[in-house]
């Protein structure tokens, strides 16, 4: 298994409304995605970071994850805001 976790940090209101705008279409298509095993973005008590953490069945799973997110208007939205993610082989 392939773990992700880590935090997802908006500079102002603006990144922060584009993950509130962008999150329920990434979460939907990650979670259906073949390999997925638990794909979770949740706010924290501040209101410019989410918590994120994903499960995927292997490396290859979390790759195809990887390039369709790329590819995505998720992406598009948000590639600017800074991520402190961890990825660990389970």
């Amino acid at each position: 298994m392939i773990r992700l976790t880590g935090r997802l940090i908006c500079a102002d209101a603006h990144e922060a409304g584009n993950v509130t705008t962008h999150l329920p279409d990434h979460i939907r298509l990650s979670r259906a995605e073949a390999g997925c095993l638990h794909f979770d973005i949740t706010p924290a008590a501040d209101p410019l970071i989410w918590q994120v953490d994903e499960t995927f069945t292997d490396q290859a799973a979390f790759d195809l994850h990887q390039q369709r997110t790329r590819a995505s208007a998720w992406w598009t939205a948000t590639a600017a805001i800074r991520r402190e993610f961890r990825v660990l082989g389970v």
